[in-house]
Parts: structure tokens; C-alpha cells; sequence
């Protein structure tokens, strides 16, 4: 049974992916875009994050790019609010959070910042006259402050006025920086952004995962050697979790064969490790992660020989999942990431979409009932477009880049 580049499967997904958009006009706020709870009401009391605001704006990209009315006006409202109240004019880059009152979070945040850098190159795709200058602005931020010339890596943190920052390096900020990457790369055509995600993936992946049965480290110190034990006492950490989180090891996969593709685009060999280590990283994410207490749906996190810790089913792990299937038939057309692509969609669909409030459910305790002990609501809607519009496009140009090129569903019959 076939769905993958079948018209009747995409118009399914197309279906979905407007459901979607819909709930997430709701997140709305004069600071940006807000943390929706299961109802799709805003949590006023937490504030404006700046990485729901930064991804909202990239989602709604790739909405205008795929003629959605009122998605440009949206993509509006998030370059207005990443120039407005979350921008720190005195010392320059974003704060983390803020409210109507005023700043929450002053901190620099790297994951953040590549967030920014994200959601502006998918808004140049647009058209609209705000996004270049955004992205020259987080591209400046970035060079000056997050990428390292001397470890070739990003860093996680500054203080409020970049004085400061921290020991700590982070995989899941490095990760996102690769995602970011790929897209300035697709709308600046400089080919330091492609050199630079190479780089990091060969460190964090290629190097250090792949020597640990693909178990991806995420925690390093300042020479970047892993911290096996970093926040032991705080497993469930929705940013820093310890030990593995296999969720991040197949979304890596996608990402390196997004590098992959975008190399090849360019008539250049990529190093043959790009494609094994995706696929390393896919089948250790189901040995550790997939179902290990015997009910389905993947756990948070694991420790370093496997052993489930947090065994709640967070959703944007199974998304990615099925975005990183898509990715690894698309390359080598084996029938076994159909089928499993095939299998967690059945599982979406019985345990996590969720027609009468909206969206899809955040988290699933091991008997796949909802529960909140590692992510209350249902803050934004990004990577749901890995499930559901990367599975319509080529693997390069990126999301944004290849929607606004008519690229959707080229290869669908």
C-alpha cells in the first residue's frame, strides 16, 4: 500500500495542514504569538516566548507560500513583533519573554536566536519588504555573538547586554542552528551556512553520537566533551532533558539529508556518513525509543544504555519521526520507512489528534492518556509541518524555499 507521493494521501495532509493553520491564528497577542493551551485559548500568564513567536512567523511563511489567505498578514504581525516589544534595542538580539508590561526574560538565548534566524528566512521567501532586513539583523546577531570562529560550534547563552556567557554548550541549540542554516543558505546562496551545518553535524552526530550506538550527547562542556550526567537530577528539563532524547536523534536524520540534498544541488559529492548516520540515528531512535513498555508512542528520553527514564509521550517526536520516513524513502526508496511512517500515522490518529479542541495533544502518559507532567498545552504548531508538509516536497531547496517555488507535491501522481 502506497501513500508517499500519492495525490490522494497529500490531499489528506493538505486537509490537515489547514485545520492547523487555523488553530494557530489564535495564538495572536499584540507581543507576538502566545502559548495556546488544549483549547486554543492564549496562557496569558506565561508570557511572549520568543521561540513561539520566531516559529509561528516561519510557519506562516510557509502558509503564504502555499496561498493561504490571512497567512501573509501573519507573517506581518511576527516581523512587527520580532522589531517591537521581543528586540532589545539598547544592547541588540531578542529577549526571551515578555508581556504587555514589559520584559519577563531579558537572557540571549541561542535556541531562541536560531528560531529568529529561521523564521526570518522563511519570511524573505514571501516577499514581504520587513523580512530581509530582519534576517541582515539576526544574521549580524548570530556572526557577532552565537557562532564560535575558534570552536567552528554555536554557543548557548548571553546575558542581557552579551557580557557574559555561558560554559555550556548545547546540542539541541546546534541542532536548530543547522536547521536555520539551511534556509539562510537557500535564500543568501553563501555557501559558509551549508560548511558551517556540516560542521556541526560532524561533531555532535559524526563524531561523538554514532561512537555511542547513536545515542546523541547534547550536553558538553566549553572544549565540547560530553556531560553524561548534565541535569540527572532534572530529567524531564523541556530543553536540556538528561541523558538522550530520541526525539532530537531522528529529527537530526531529517536534517542531515536536507544537507544532503542541498549539496547535491550543487553538483557536489556529500560525505557518505551524511546518509548512514541518518539512517543510524532513524533505526536507534526505534530500538530505544519505540514502544519499549509495550504500549506504542515513543518515550522523552533515555539514558545511556537505553533504559527508558521519561516514559511520557511527548508529540513532536512521533512528528518527527514520520518527517525523517518521508526523508530516508525519498533517498533509498526502502519499503520499511513507508511502513513505519504508515504505522505512527495510525497512531496519531487514534491517540493524538485532537478534533474537538483542536491541534494534536502535546503529551500522552504511557497508557496514551493526556497528561501535562513534561508540557502543558499546546504552544504552537511547528513542527507539525514536518509530518505534514515535508512529506509533499523535495528534500532541497528547504520547507519554505521549496513551497515558494511551487515545489509542493511536483512528484504526486
Amino acid at each position: 500500500m502506497k501513500w508517499f507521493n500519492t495525490l490522494s494521501h497529500n490531499r489528506w495532509l493538505e486537509q490537515e495542514t489547514d485545520r492547523i493553520f487555523d488553530f494557530g491564528k489564535k495564538a495572536v497577542v499584540p507581543t507576538g504569538f502566545g502559548w495556546l493551551g488544549n483549547t486554543g485559548q492564549v496562557k496569558t500568564d506565561v508570557g511572549t516566548h520568543l521561540w513561539i513567536t520566531a516559529r509561528m512567523l516561519h510557519v506562516y511563511a510557509v502558509a503564504a507560500g502555499m496561498g493561504r489567505p490571512g497567512a501573509y498578514e501573519l507573517v506581518d504581525h511576527g516581523i512587527n513583533a520580532l522589531n517591537g516589544a521581543l528586540r532589545d534595542k539598547q544592547y541588540g538580539g531578542w529577549y526571551a519573554c515578555v508581556n504587555d508590561e514589559g520584559v519577563i526574560d531579558a537572557s540571549k538565548q541561542g535556541y531562541q536566536h536560531f528560531f529568529v534566524l529561521l523564521g526570518a528566512a522563511s519570511a524573505v521567501t514571501t516577499g514581504h519588504p520587513g523580512a530581509r532586513p530582519l534576517l541582515d539583523d539576526a544574521i549580524a546577531v548570530i556572526e557577532r555573538y552565537f557562532w564560535s570562529e575558534a570552536e567552528q560550534m554555536c554557543l548557548e547563552s548571553w546575558d542581557e547586554a552579551f557580557s557574559k556567557t555561558e560554559d555550556y554548550r548545547g546540542g539541541n541549540a546546534n541542532m536548530h542552528a543547522v536547521e536555520a542554516f539551511l534556509i539562510v543558505y537557500d535564500v543568501t546562496h553563501d555557501r559558509k551556512w551549508l560548511d558551517r551545518a556540516l560542521r556541526i553535524a560532524s561533531v555532535i552526530i559524526h563524531d561523538v553520537a554514532r561512537k555511542s550506538d547513536y545515542r546523541v550527547n547534547e550536553h558538553f562542556d566549553n572544549q565540547w566533551n560530553p556531560i553524561r550526567d548534565y541535569n540527572k537530577d532534572n530529567p524531564a528539563h523541556r530543553f536540556r532533558a538528561y541523558g538522550g532524547t530520541p526525539g532530537h536523534w531522528i529529527e537530526w536524520g531529517r536534517l542531515m539529508l536536507h544537507l544532503r540534498a542541498a549539496l547535491e544541488a550543487r553538483f557536489e559529492m556529500p560525505p557518505e556518513w551524511l546518509l548512514e548516520d541518518a539512517k543510524g540515528l532513524f533505526h536507534a531512535t526505534i530500538r530505544d525509543a519505540w514502544a519499549p513498555d509495550g504500549a506504542d508512542g515513543f518515550v522523552y528520553s533515555v539514558d545511556w544504555d537505553g533504559t527508558p527514564i521519561v516514559r511520557e509521550r511527548v508529540r513532536w517526536p512521533i512528528v518527527e519521526a514520520m518527517g525523517t520516513a518521508y526523508a530516508l524513502w525519498s533517498v533509498t526508496g526502502d519499503a520499511q520507512y513507508e511502513a513505519w511512517y504508515q504505522k505512527w500515522w495510525d497512531y496519531c490518529m487514534k491517540y493524538l489528534i485532537d478534533y474537538e479542541n483542536g491541534s494534536w495533544w502535546q503529551e500522552l502518559d504511557t497508557d496514551n492518556k493526556v497528561t501535562t507532567k513534561v508540557w502543558d498545552g499546546k504552544q504552537d504548531i511547528y513542527h507539525l509541518l514536518h509530518c505534514l508538509v515535508i512529506p509533499r516536497l523535495p528534500l532541497a531547496p528547504g520547507l519554505g524555499p521549496a513551497v515558494a517555488a511551487g515545489l509542493l507535491d511536483c512528484n504526486a501522481k
